[in-house]
């Protein structure tokens, strides 16, 4: 009987699960031959919830000094950035220090120290070998080290790059020669100096994340690096989860007849006035209907806002706005304990499917839409209630990550004043404005091109590389 490759597929926190427990990930890694085990650091059972085989972390107690270390880390990594490209963006990247407390002030002089003094590639590596060596002296890692001696993983493939509390069990593997590999998280997390652990190799998304992977750590070598696609895009490709236009109206109160606007909902560091940008794009929806349009808005909202904020604009437009709220769980009472749902990877499918278009600020969205033919408008223009100590969402474009458009100015449809959501909807639902080529283009910048649906293959090929 030939031994099977068993492979530890870490979840530090919520955020790979849409990739890796909700896709076909796991069947495809089955179908090539490997032993599968989840190594489940959240707060979700994917025994419980899904069936899957899985080894629960208990203890998620970082070192204290964990985050003061991982922030200095950052802050020094952007200042390198920022040196090496003499480009102004890399500070953009940074949160406001806080100096409101003695013990926030200490941690605050801490960083600004490192930033200051330690932006050199030999002082980004002493910050990395402290917060190694705190994390090697917790209980927390020698409890993973028991879990991994125990089980014997062949590799531990990290489902995000992110999250300090992979930096223990990589360290762990590591340190008995269990090969690491981790997958780097979303589209803008390299220039944003968000990588806080190292791996034996490395899975991107594209030949440009590659090049940013090299290019923003320079210790990496070529050959360490696995370009695969991402398999959050997967499921636009299945047409099995597609339901039919009547049976998506029927369950979400919609008429079949009338087109609808996706308006998909931000977080609210990315916008902090969203709620305005939602009503501007009903007062154009009003106004399109008074034209004889039949026509209106499908609200997304990011599925951990619980602020309410919307609420006043759901209730004054509720003759043009039906809001169809994510399919994520509550599991605890904190934002960050809030799971993806496999029944929402369908959810966003037949949204997009029946949507004729997505109004967002800035968010990879674009790339659901356009999976199915369809534009994106970007509003790019400043709120009246704008003022001292909120956030302008116009930083957002000057990004790194949006440099990877094809053309800055037909990628999208761009709003650039409340008056152009209006045009923008107009001219995309009759056809004289049609930007998804394009963005077709774009995606495939962003995402491997070649068979965006076969990314979860392309990762299983990686692994079965690396262990050959």
């Amino acid at each position: 009987m030939i031994k099977k490759n068993k492979v530890f597929i870490l979840f530090p926190d919520g955020v790979g699960l849409r990739n890796f427990a909700f896709t076909k990930f796991k069947e495809v890694g089955e179908a090539q031959g490997f032993d599968i085990t989840y190594w489940n650091n959240t707060i979700f059972s994917l025994e419980k919830e899904l069936g899957y085989k899985e080894v629960k972390i208990e203890n998620t107690r970082i070192h204290p000094k964990t985050p003061t270390l991982s922030h200095a880390r950052k802050r020094v990594e952007l200042a390198l950035s920022r040196k090496r490209e003499k480009d102004n963006v890399y500070p953009t990247y940074r949160f406001p220090l806080q100096w409101n407390s003695i013990k926030k002030a200490l941690k605050s002089a801490f960083v600004k120290y490192h930033e200051t003094f330690s932006a050199t590639p030999k002082g980004w590596q002493r910050i990395m070998n402290q917060m190694q060596a705190a994390e090697r002296s917790t209980v927390r890692y020698q409890e993973l080290k028991a879990q991994l001696e125990e089980h014997r993983p062949d590799i531990v493939f990290c489902t995000t790059q992110r999250a300090t509390q992979a930096i223990a069990p990589i360290l762990a593997a590591k340190d008995l020669g269990i090969k690491t590999a981790c997958w780097i998280y979303s589209w803008d997390n390299l220039p944003k100096g968000m990588t806080t652990i190292e791996t034996d190799y490395y899975f991107v998304w594209s030949e440009l994340m590659k090049e940013q992977l090299l290019q923003y750590y320079p210790k990496t070598r070529e050959e360490q690096i696995f370009v695969t696609g991402t398999p959050q895009f997967e499921p636009h490709y299945d047409s099995s989860i597609l339901l039919s236009r009547k049976q998506f109206c029927l369950e979400h109160n919609l008429s079949e007849e009338t087109r609808y606007i996706c308006f998909s909902g931000d977080d609210q560091t990315t916008s902090p006035l969203d709620q305005y940008y939602l009503e501007d794009t009903a007062i154009a929806v009003r106004k399109l209907r008074e034209e004889g349009e039949d026509v209106a808005i499908v609200y997304r909202k990011v599925p951990i806002d619980f602020s309410g904020r919307y609420d006043e604009v759901l209730a004054n437009y509720s003759d043009v706005i039906t809001p169809i709220d994510p399919l994520w769980k509550p599991m605890g009472s904190q934002w960050n304990q809030v799971m993806p749902t496999k029944e929402d990877f369908a959810l966003l499918v037949n949204t997009c499917h029946h949507c004729e278009l997505v109004v967002n600020i800035c968010s990879s969205m674009v790339f659901d839409f356009v999976a199915h033919d369809k534009p994106t408008i970007y509003p790019n223009y400043e709120q009246p209630q704008l003022k001292k100590g909120i956030r302008d969402i116009g930083q957002n474009y000057k990004y790194v990550h949006f440099r990877s458009m094809p053309d800055y100015n037909t990628s999208v449809t761009w709003a650039m004043n409340k008056e152009e959501i209006y045009d923008g909807i107009k001219g995309l639902l009759n056809g004289s404005l049609n930007p998804v080529p394009v963005t077709k283009n774009w995606f495939g910048i962003v995402n491997k091109p070649e068979q965006p649906e076969k990314a979860s293959e392309r990762i299983w090929e990686g692994i079965h590389q690396i262990l050959e």
